[in-house]
């Protein structure tokens, strides 16, 4: 079995910020800040998080924020739940919450909240279980879950589980790794993780394994190292981690470090998040 590469992987990221005017810069501008939380992440992860100035980072994700009170992927790009929750994601690892004017990011946040109880990700509307879950995790960080009707939040994202025990991004929408994710986050986070049937959701989960060790999105679809993430954090909160084969996985994900790996990596989180297949 192969090793983590771990110092190409920090000397990558490290570079991303300096590569303003390739071709992979210009079209993830306005999902920046969305990136740099997994960028930061990462290197927190490897134990170099100390390699980044916060004295220009913290700056810059503030300068992302909308008087509305959310924030934007980018300066000057409009707000939207995803970039609110990277941007007090970024702070929390730096311990910086509370440079934050809480009242008003939580505010924003609950506005976006439906009678049904979902969330939209942003003042046009669209409604998906991916921002149920933006938003409990983002007001559970600034502790702050009182300003939305939690109950209701809850019962949306239950009315959103399929037969096979999966969860899709609206009512009777497809079960998707993605979305699983974010529902049994959002439930784990309000003490709701009942409402699950994990023997079935462990099944469901365990047969996104294919041959290769890979996990896929959903049936019929390739492996991809992002559905790591994806099942794998949903497969620990059921307690069903052991269901699939870790060594495997392992041996897949270390295989991926060759080529444009950090590229693909980096690009299939962020697609993920911001609804791309």
């Amino acid at each position: 079995m192969g090793e983590l590469k771990a110092e190409k992987h920090v000397k990558y990221i490290l570079t991303v910020e300096k590569k303003k005017d390739d071709f992979e810069s210009v079209v993830m501008e306005h999902l920046r800040l969305n990136g740099a939380y997994w960028g930061l992440t990462t290197l927190d992860l490897l134990g170099k998080l100390n390699a980044v100035d916060q004295d220009e980072v913290i700056p810059w994700v503030m300068q992302c924020q909308h008087e509305s009170g959310g924030f934007g992927g980018n300066i000057g790009h409009d707000p939207h739940l995803l970039y609110t929750l990277s941007a007090i994601q970024v702070l929390a690892l730096f311990d910086k919450i509370e440079i934050l004017d809480i009242d008003k990011v939580s505010n924003y946040i609950a506005r976006l909240q439906n009678e049904d109880g979902s969330f939209a990700g942003d003042i046009w509307g669209e409604i998906d279980t991916r921002f149920s879950y933006i938003a409990i995790c983002s007001l559970a960080l600034l502790k702050r879950l009182d300003k939305i009707d939690v109950d209701k939040a809850v019962k949306y994202i239950v009315s959103c589980k399929n037969l096979d025990g999966g969860f899709g991004s609206t009512p009777g929408g497809e079960s998707h790794s993605g979305q699983i994710f974010c529902c049994v986050g959002a439930l784990a986070i309000t003490g709701s993780l009942h409402h699950v049937d994990k023997d079935l959701l462990g099944w469901w989960l365990c047969e996104r394994q294919v041959k290769s060790g890979g996990l896929n999105g959903r049936p019929e679809k390739l492996p991809d190292v992002c559905y790591s993430w994806w099942v794998l954090s949903s497969l620990i909160m059921i307690d069903r981690v052991h269901w699939i084969d870790k060594e495997k996985l392992i041996k897949f994900i270390l295989d991926c470090q060759v080529g444009y790996f950090h590229c693909v990596l980096y690009y299939n989180y962020s697609c993920n998040l911001n609804g791309e297949d």
